[in-house]
């Protein structure tokens, strides 16, 4: 077993070589952009929940039992969970909407994404700051071969795509790059990924997802798809993370890998 790369379904190693279309996830599997945005989660969901009271033991392992289940997942169907949660709990008299509590939570992530973004934009900063290690190298590496990439994120669209080019990456998804749109579900990960399989007659083992939560790692196996985990350390864009490496297993990866930083060699795997 290579240090950088996991098999974990050998049965689909004969399935590899085939890739023609990539979807990929983007924050936590390319971007770090959006690096700790968990804990943020946590805190409001649980002030959400517990009002003025303290929250307890038992709440805060469910929120965050929900927020690891649901990574991927569009930001407003995990604000609907709680919402949900607020009204059953009842600890708050005056429960909000899910987009209120949206809008809660963007404000309180984007002050630090604010602050890295600036600095991408005005040029204080270089991008390989803010991506997985390898990153660039990977994706161009997969267009230079003539494969199709995309990305679907459950963030925002007009944030994931000033991301993008803040990284100087969005030029390479010319399949698209798919955010949430709160108007309706359209963009989730398992719709990008029937409409790419279905819009190009494709075989399960031509279509490879990469993300590094459960919903992207699902969706694709459920439809077929080759699905590569990226469990890598965010805070410092390589190497493993023991809990997403746990997660991702769990999720079902065919593959995992710690970064991209062996891209050459994991594209001629992937690429025939």
């Amino acid at each position: 077993m290579n240090d950088w790369l996991r098999i974990l379904n050998p049965a689909r190693v004969a399935d590899l070589g085939a890739v023609r279309h990539v979807l990929f996830d983007f924050d936590g599997t390319l971007s770090v952009l959006r690096q700790g945005w968990e804990p943020v989660m946590e805190q409001v969901m649980l002030e959400a929940i517990c009002a003025a009271t303290r929250p307890s033991q038992e709440i805060i392992a469910e929120v965050r039992e929900y927020i690891d289940r649901s990574t991927g997942q569009l930001t407003i169907l995990q604000m609907q969970w709680l919402a949900g949660k607020v009204r059953i709990y009842g600890l708050e008299k005056n429960p909000l909407s899910a987009s209120a509590y949206k809008k809660i939570y963007l404000r309180a992530l984007m002050v630090s994404v604010s602050v890295r973004l600036q600095a991408l934009e005005n040029g204080s900063a270089p991008a390989r700051d803010y991506l997985i290690e390898g990153s660039l190298d990977f994706i161009g590496g997969l267009a230079g071969k003539g494969v199709k990439l995309y990305v679907a994120s459950g963030s925002d669209h007009a944030g994931v795509l000033r991301e993008a080019t803040a990284l100087g990456i969005s030029n390479y998804f010319q399949g698209g790059i798919y955010g949430a749109l709160d108007a309706s579900e359209a963009n989730g990960k398992e719709r990008v990924i029937q409409r790419i399989l279905d819009d190009h007659r494709l075989a399960g083992n031509e279509l490879l997802v990469v993300g590094d939560g459960p919903v992207e790692i699902i969706e694709g196996r459920q439809r077929g798809a080759i699905s590569l985990g990226v469990a890598s350390d965010e805070v410092i864009h390589h190497g493993w993370n023991a809990h997403k490496i746990e997660r991702l297993t769990r999720a079902g990866a065919d593959l995992l890998v710690s970064d991209f930083a062996q891209s050459a060699e994991l594209i001629q795997l992937l690429v025939a």
